[in-house]
């Protein structure tokens, strides 16, 4: 194959729990973050089915995205993703903004690192920390605190989108991400998350009690048309959205609150967030989803104080990535990783074990 090959930017293209749906806009002006030159002997085919097996950690339905919104194009003209790849032509993808805005500097941050080898590491991140730089947060990242980490391994670079971050969580949600040290990890487990043989398993207590043990929760997510820091669920046939599914089962009953697994899959933004809203127990403290209120139980004042007690011991939506399950990229071997519930929440759940044997 005759090629002049970028990989896009991680940001854009990759497979990632907290991905922004706004990379494909229209801009006046685009820039180039990708480009290859077809074979000349290319057969014709579909373009998105073309990209599809040159794009490394991407998906159709991205690609599809991209040309609607004018985004891939063949020798400079934008194209849908109907049009068919020919021969020697040059085909390229143009985003809203140029490729990098920022460089990841190393800083010294103290890691949490579960597991490390060659390949690959396993982090165990803290509530509070930003995972990548973006939307103001240009410093103090774990993706810093990573660059700083592997400083001496000449073979990695932070700034290189074929290695690093396979996944994300949110800033304020806690628990463990895999970190590929090398291009063949990465393209490894980005495809073992996108076809969902990769196990993760969040605890979260949520408002509300539960009639069943356990329960599966699907319906598409999209952002909030009605409010953009949100994401929503939609039904599986409007087409909206990609289709998500959330299995849960409780851990702990409480008289206002449960605790619940949640075991995922699929990866996306704000997926248990606005799943358990979705079925009326939106996660407890979660000011985005509306959790950060008295939402069950009396208005009593001594209940207000307890609650308002409550949120101060652990400020931040109640959720735990505990669990993560790979296959080794090199070896093969099932890999699994349990991380322990972190002290604000553990501190969290002892406040209501102590109020329910108060109660007996």
């Amino acid at each position: 194959m005759t090629m002049t090959e970028q990989e896009p930017e991680v940001e854009e293209l990759q497979l990632l729990d907290e991905e922004e749906d706004e990379t494909f806009s229209q801009a006046e002006e685009l820039y180039e973050h990708w480009r290859m030159v077809v074979d000349l002997g290319q057969s014709p085919v579909r373009i998105d089915k073309y990209l599809m097996d040159h794009m490394r950690d991407t998906s159709r339905n991205r690609i599809q995205k991209a040309a609607e919104a004018g985004c891939i194009q063949a020798e400079g003209k934008s194209v849908k993703s109907n049009y068919k790849v020919k021969g020697g032509e040059t085909i390229t993808l143009m985003l809203s903004r140029p490729k990098r805005d920022w460089e990841i500097v190393a800083e010294d941050i103290p890691l949490a690192v579960v597991y490390e080898d060659e390949d690959l590491m396993v982090i165990n991140k803290p509530a509070g920390m930003v995972v990548h730089p973006g939307c103001g947060n240009f410093t103090g990242t774990m993706v810093n605190a990573i660059a700083w980490h592997l400083r001496n391994d000449a073979t990695f670079d932070p700034n290189d989108p074929s290695v690093g971050l396979v996944h994300r969580i949110d800033k304020d949600t806690s628990g463990l991400l895999v970190v590929a040290k090398t291009a063949e990890a990465k393209t490894s487990l980005c495809k073992q998350f996108m076809a969902h043989t990769s196990e993760r398993e969040y605890c979260a207590l949520v408002w509300g009690n539960f009639d069943k043990s356990e329960g599966t929760v699907e319906g598409n997510i999209a952002r909030n048309p009605k409010d953009r820091l949100q994401m929503a669920v939609f039904p599986p046939e409007s087409g909206i959205g990609k289709p998500a599914v959330t299995h849960w089962q409780v851990a702990e009953r409480f008289e206002h609150v449960t605790l619940v697994r949640c075991h995922l899959e699929t990866g996306r933004t704000h997926q248990i967030r606005c799943h358990m809203k979705e079925i009326g127990h939106p996660l407890f403290n979660d000011e985005r989803y509306g959790g950060d209120e008295i939402l069950w139980g009396e208005r009593s004042s001594s209940y207000k104080a307890f609650i308002n007690n409550c949120f101060k011991v652990c400020p931040r939506q109640a959720l735990h990535a505990g669990t993560l399950g790979f296959d080794h990229p090199r070896t093969g071997e099932r890999m699994m990783f349990e991380a322990e519930m972190p002290d604000d929440m553990n501190t969290l759940l002892e406040k209501w074990r102590k109020r329910e044997s108060g109660r007996q």
